[in-house]
């Protein structure tokens, strides 16, 4: 069977007396609104539609009203992955290329991004409200995989401690994904007891982990989530959950563009606009232009008035 046109979802379940859960997503609508407005090299269209699946994945799991931000800082011919999701599945993505970058289509992963050994993976949690002082979580480690599901995998593993394996895939039309998690089990004070649940679960991982393994990048693509789902566990008693749908939506705004130039600071956007009399800056994941002129900057940087300076002076002598 294969599915065309469905609507973006991603499908939770669950593997019943065993602390297993899993979920497949599909998404193609989200994934082409991605692309409309870059003309990503094949290989750099996969690996971020794989990067794509697997924060919409992840994120389906968060704890807290916020969002995802995953980012591969590259030394190859791609210099930044962005992928970033929130709690309602909302998505945004982009990828980033060095001057005259030259892409073979079949490059790996390796080829793109850690040519020199240099490369990072970053996920950021960013709750959105924030209590004050608090900042974002943020979990940096080396590119450490021959394959963007390895890559999360073992960070997974290494800043998370938890066992997951993920099957990735992407094309122009639709990205796919399969995560596994083997989670922990909160037992009694029995340890037979315990000891019997460890046994179960793990044979129940390692076999949901075998029927997973048999899924090729092929039928993940072409395989609508039902019939997968069937196809590879209708051995096992799982749950199924209400299913999600992702969806694509940019967070960009006037207001964030404006603290970017901030950031820059005045001396800088000064000169740019000297340069070139209106700064224009579109932004890297909608494409939505954002223009700023001498005033606008002048504004901008303008320092305001210090509330002791608007109090009115009171009649007390000295």
């Amino acid at each position: 069977m294969t599915t065309t046109d469905t609507k973006d979802t991603l499908q939770k379940f669950i593997f019943d007396n065993a602390a297993v859960r899993g979920e497949l997503v599909e998404i193609s609508d989200t994934w082409r609104e991605i692309q409309a407005r870059h003309g990503y090299p094949k290989a750099v269209r996969s690996l971020l539609g794989e990067m794509v699946a697997a924060a919409a994945l992840l994120s389906a799991n968060l704890k807290f009203n916020g969002s995802i931000v995953m980012q591969i800082h590259g030394d190859g011919p791609v210099r930044l992955l962005v992928v970033e999701c929130d709690a309602d599945l909302r998505i945004r993505a982009t990828a980033k290329l060095a001057p005259d970058a030259e892409v073979a289509d079949d490059a790996t992963l390796r080829q793109l991004l850690n040519a020199n050994g240099q490369g990072r993976f970053v996920i950021t949690l960013d709750p959105l409200d924030k209590v004050p002082g608090q900042q974002p979580y943020q979990g940096i480690v080396p590119l450490d995989g021959e394959s963007m599901a390895t890559v999360i995998e073992n960070y997974m593993l290494r800043s998370e401690q938890m066992d997951t394996r993920l099957w990735l895939a992407a094309d122009d039309k639709v990205s796919r994904g399969l995560l596994l998690q083997k989670l922990p089990r909160h037992t009694g004070k029995d340890d037979q007891v315990k000891q019997a649940s460890e046994e179960e679960d793990l044979e129940t991982w390692n076999r949901a982990v075998m029927l997973g393994s048999t899924l090729k990048q092929e039928e993940l693509l072409s395989t609508g989530i039902e019939t997968l789902l069937n196809r590879l566990f209708w051995e096992e008693t799982i749950r199924v959950f209400d299913p999600q749908h992702p969806q694509f939506h940019c967070s960009c705004t006037r207001e964030k563009v404006g603290n970017m130039l901030k950031m820059l600071g005045k001396p800088e956007v000064d000169a740019a606009l000297a340069d070139l009399g209106e700064l224009g800056i579109n932004c890297d994941f909608c494409g939505k232009h954002y223009a700023f002129d001498k005033v606008d900057c002048a504004q901008l940087f303008a320092a305001p008035i210090a509330a002791d300076a608007m109090t009115p002076a009171d009649d007390t002598k000295h």
